[in-house]
Order: structure tokens, then C-alpha cells, then sequence
């Protein structure tokens, strides 16, 4: 059988993207994962292509059922991303995207480290673009910024795997860990700014919301994925990341919470979700890792729909603040629908597909006595019903009325927003078949007694606590502002100081150059003072003294000479 890299049929469709127009790209653009899917599916587990650099052997295809979970994953996320993205008319966008995608395949199933960083730099420059296709100011210092931090990442991992094979003597990519060698710490690190670790996550609330609505949506499903697969592959069982992630599902609701902008408000519920996979990973039992890779599934499905909902708002109404949109139900009720599919699967409703996989980290906490980290969990779980289930919905087309009657978004974007809301119902209503592809066989039912009063009291007090602050105008306002947090150092502190810098150089210059200048006029003032009538050098000599001079001046040759 003719084997063919998953990434290969998305590189091939962005060369032809550049020459095709209309129809004929978008035709290909929608054959693309829908062809790649069967692909994969035929490929199966296994391994092929083999080559060899400096002594090491390199895999560049390596299927297990981690793997073709999340390559399975990423396919369904390219078709509903294309689909949403058809009426666009510019190519550098369309290219990038399939570009982004084939190099989230690529990294996915890499079997070695140095075929992982060429996609894992891959994905950095390709996803750089659809932030700066937005064509902004703002969009392109944030993607500078965005840039920066994912060059970094790229430079720890390199120097991660120069050190790994030293030590090893090979480049496989499989299971690292922590220990007192540097390697494991500096891939960490690189995995874990791909992650949106804590101190390292500004790239995604900066950049995701500067982003065009289409390019938001393929910028969700995919960078971040690949590091939560590449951790789960590597790290498993680090506790380590127990922590870290319940940190990851914590600190993201204060500031959702007196965001203004929605996309922005998803960009840390993005953050928040990410903490429940690497609770996951890091807690390393197979029904941890199978929820965590559950709910990254889960995740980009929909949180693909709810940044699909607010980009169609943004798309038809030129806005996106919450102080700014309301009402928007009267004429665009099909969104709204939609939106309140994607709102109830993120705050895992029975019945919806974020309860069948956030329930399994939450066993498996519970289950190796992380009490504590369980009640950060279960607190997370009612920060986000409160950011994401309610406030998306309720303040972009209830709340006040703003007066907006925008229409409905084209027909492409509602065909991809309900392909994603009946998969988050398909998989809430049967999680068996989503179970069926996890990485570990198990026996965990989610619908029993216990999960589902659990939850429904979670979400009914939740929503009680919100009405109430509402009802007693003391939940935060919806401001025209810009919320920062540690990325304040960076965007404001470091500028600050670098200004006060240049600003004390160049005073210091000056009193240098000035110091120096009076210097120099003080020295010539002097020299040329002797020449003056009144100077030295302008004093009339004497005959006698000049040739007492001479002679002098002839004793001393003539003392040298002899002496030498």
C-alpha cells in the first residue's frame, strides 16, 4: 500500500491554494481533511519513513492510539474550520491555515525529537500569519509578540534535544520526565509555553483576539493541542503538572470575569480548560490520560463553536465588547442556538459533551487523593459556567439592548457552527464512541448518580450566584478597557523601564560630551594662552640665553653619547 504522510495532502493543497481561485480552492479545501481523514484511517498504527541524520535514526510517521486520536482530532477540526472560513476571498489566509494544520499532523506524529521541532517551528510561523491577516496595528505588534515567545519555545526545545542525545545517543520521542539532567527541564519548558503555562500564556489572551474571526478558530483547535499531546506523551504521571494545571484552571476566571472583550474572555476559558488536561496528565492513570485526552477533543469542538459564534458576531456587526452588543437574539436566534450549545458543553451539562470528559479528571483526582486539587476543580468548573457559560451568551445577544440588528452570518459559517453543536450533543448523548479511541481501555460510565447531582448542583448554584450579582449590581461591569496581567511586565514595565534607560543614557551622554567639550576648550585655551602678547612663548629672548641653550641642550648630546 502507497503510504502517505498525514501532513503531505495539507502541504500539496497550500501549493495549489496559491494558484486556484473560487470554486476550484474551495473544493479543495473541503477534500483535503475529508481525504486525509480516510487516509489516516486506512494508515492505522504503525510506523513508516524511516531516514537518518548525523548517526540518528528519524521517523517521520509514528501511529499509536494517542496519536491517531489527536490526528483524527485535528482533521474534523481542519473540515469544520475550512467550512466556517469559505466565504473569505484571501489567500494568504487559506494558505496559512493548511499550512497550520499539516504542521499540527506532522508534530503529532513524529516519531523522533528533530522531526517534532521542525513542525513544532512550523507551527509557530504559519500561525503567525493569521493573526497578522487581520491587517492591525494591534494585530501585528501582537503578533510579535505571539512570535517571540513561540521562537523561544522553539529555541528551549532545541537545545532539549542536543542535550537528550548526548545522554541517549538517540532521538526517540517518547516518555522524558523530570530529573536532575537539563534536557527534561528545558523541554518542559518549551511543551509547557506551548501549553500556556502560568507567566507564559499571554501569548494566547494577546494574540487569539487580534486574530481574524476565521483565523481564531484554527488558532484554538490546534497549537495548544499539540503541546497537551506532546506532555501527555513525554510527561505522564510529572505531579509537577497536577499543580500546575489546577493553577491553569484557577487564575484564568478572575480575569474572564471583568474581561470586556468575548474573544478574549474565550481565550482565558481556553487557558481554563487547559488546566483540567494537564491535571490529566500530570495524575498519569489511565483514566486520567484518557480524560485528558477526552477532553482536549471535546474541547476543540467546542470551544471551536463558541469562538465560531463570536466571530460571526464580529463578522456582521464590526464588534465584539461586551458593553457594546445585546440583544443580538431578535435577529440572529439561529447563533444564539448555537452559541448555547457550545456555552452548556464548556460548563458540562449532562447530556453535553464537556460533562463526559471532565468528569473522568475529576474521578481520577479524587480517585489518588487529591482532595485538595478535586476543590480547585470543582471551583474552576463554576468559574467557567460563570465566564463562559453564561456571560458569552447572555451579554452578546441578551443583557441590554444595544439597538444592533445584525442578520444572520453567511450560510457556510452556520453549516460549520452546527456540525460542531451536533457532534458536542453526538458525543454528550453517546460517549462510548469517543471513548472507544481513547489511548487505554477502561470501564467508566459517566452518567450515574453521583456525577450528574454533582454537577447539575454545581451548575444551579452557579447560576443562582450569577443572578444574584446581577439582581445586586455587584457583578463586574462590562468596561471599554484592557485587563492586563503578567503580561503587564512586558508591555508595560519593560518598556517603561527600557524608556527610563535610554532616557538616563542619554543624560549621561550629555554630561559626558559636555565634561569633554569644557575639557578641550580649557586645553586649547591654555596652549594658545602662552602665545598671546602678554604669553610666554611671545616674550622677547636674549641673545646669551638662547646660546646658554644651545650649549646645554649639545652638553646633554654629547653626555648620551659618551654614556651609550
Amino acid at each position: 500500500m502507497f503510504e502517505v504522510a498525514p501532513f503531505i495532502p495539507f502541504f500539496v493543497a497550500a501549493a495549489l491554494a496559491l494558484w486556484l481561485r473560487g470554486w476550484p480552492r474551495a473544493l479543495l479545501m473541503i477534500a483535503v481533511p475529508l481525504l486525509g481523514l480516510a487516509n489516516l484511517w486506512l494508515l492505522g498504527e504503525g510506523s513508516f519513513g524511516t531516514w537518518s541524520v548525523l548517526d540518528f535514526q528519524l521517523l517521520l510517521f509514528r501511529a499509536d492510539r494517542l496519536s491517531l486520536l489527536f490526528g483524527y482530532l485535528f482533521h474534523v477540526a481542519a473540515l469544520i474550520a475550512i467550512v466556517y472560513a469559505l466565504h473569505l476571498r484571501d489567500t494568504m489566509q487559506q494558505v496559512a491555515s493548511l499550512l497550520y494544520a499539516g504542521s499540527a499532523l506532522g508534530a503529532v506524529f513524529a516519531g523522533d525529537l528533530l522531526t517534532l521541532f521542525i513542525f513544532w517551528e512550523l507551527l509557530a510561523l504559519t500561525s503567525v500569519f493569521l493573526v497578522w491577516a487581520r491587517r492591525s496595528g494591534r494585530a501585528y505588534v501582537a503578533g510579535l509578540r505571539y512570535f517571540a515567545l513561540h521562537i523561544l519555545s522553539g529555541l528551549l526545545l532545541l537545545g532539549g534535544i542536543i542535550f537528550y542525545g548526548q545522554a541517549h545517543g538517540s532521538l526517540e520521542f517518547g516518555q522524558i520526565g523530570l530529573g536532575q539532567n537539563p534536557y527534561g527541564w528545558m523541554i518542559f519548558l518549551a511543551f509547557g509555553i506551548k501549553c500556556a503555562f502560568p507567566f507564559f500564556h499571554n501569548w494566547l489572551t494577546d494574540a487569539y483576539p487580534e486574530s481574524t474571526p476565521t483565523g481564531t478558530v484554527f488558532l484554538s483547535a490546534f497549537t495548544t493541542k499539540v503541546a497537551v499531546y506532546a506532555l501527555a506523551r513525554a510527561y505522564p504521571g510529572t505531579e509537577l503538572l497536577v499543580y500546575i494545571g489546577a493553577t491553569m484552571a484557577c487564575f484564568p476566571i478572575f480575569y474572564a470575569v471583568i474581561e470586556n472583550d468575548l474573544r478574549r474572555v474565550l481565550a482565558y476559558s481556553l487557558i481554563n480548560q487547559l488546566g483540567f488536561m494537564v491535571v490529566g496528565i500530570g495524575i498519569g492513570t489511565s483514566l486520567a490520560i484518557n480524560g485528558a485526552v477526552a477532553h482536549a477533543f471535546n474541547d476543540v469542538i467546542f470551544k471551536g463553536l463558541l469562538f465560531m459564534s463570536m466571530g460571526a458576531v464580529l463578522h456582521v456587526t464590526g464588534r465584539i465588547n461586551g458593553s457594546e452588543l445585546g440583544g443580538l437574539y431578535k435577529t440572529m436566534p439561529k447563533t444564539t442556538v448555537l452559541c448555547i450549545i457550545g456555552a452548556a458543553s464548556i460548563s458540562a451539562f449532562p447530556l453535553f459533551s464537556g460533562f463526559v470528559s471532565k468528569s473522568m479528571v475529576m474521578s481520577a483526582a479524587i480517585k489518588n487523593g487529591y482532595d485538595w486539587v478535586w476543590l480547585i476543580l470543582l471551583f474552576a468548573s463554576a468559574g467557567v459556567f460563570h465566564h463562559a457559560g453564561i456571560k458569552i451568551p447572555y451579554f452578546a445577544f441578551f443583557a441590554h439592548d444595544s439597538g444592533l440588528r445584525a442578520k444572520e452570518p453567511p450560510a457556510n459559517m452556520l453549516v460549520a457552527m452546527s456540525i460542531a453543536a451536533a457532534l458536542c450533543l453526538a458525543v454528550g448523548i453517546y460517549p462510548q464512541a469517543l471513548y472507544s479511541l481513547l489511548p487505554f481501555e477502561m470501564a467508566y460510565t459517566p452518567y450515574d448518580v453521583t456525577h450528574v447531582l454533582t454537577q447539575l448542583q454545581l451548575l444551579f448554584f452557579s447560576a443562582l450566584a450569577f443572578v444574584w450579582l446581577n439582581l445586586r449590581r455587584l457583578y463586574p461591569p462590562e468596561l471599554p478597557s484592557v485587563n492586563l496581567d503578567v503580561e503587564w511586565f512586558y508591555r508595560r514595565l519593560l518598556p517603561n523601564a527600557a524608556r527610563g534607560f535610554v532616557a538616563a543614557a542619554f543624560r549621561l551622554d550629555q554630561r559626558l560630551r559636555g565634561a569633554a567639550l569644557k575639557g578641550v576648550g580649557n586645553l586649547i585655551e591654555g596652549i594658545s594662552g602662552h602665545h598671546k602678547p602678554e604669553g610666554v612663548m611671545a616674550r622677547s629672548w636674549l641673545t646669551g640665553s638662547m646660546v646658554a641653550g644651545v650649549v646645554l641642550l649639545l652638553g646633554v648630546y654629547l653626555l648620551l653619547g659618551f654614556t651609550l
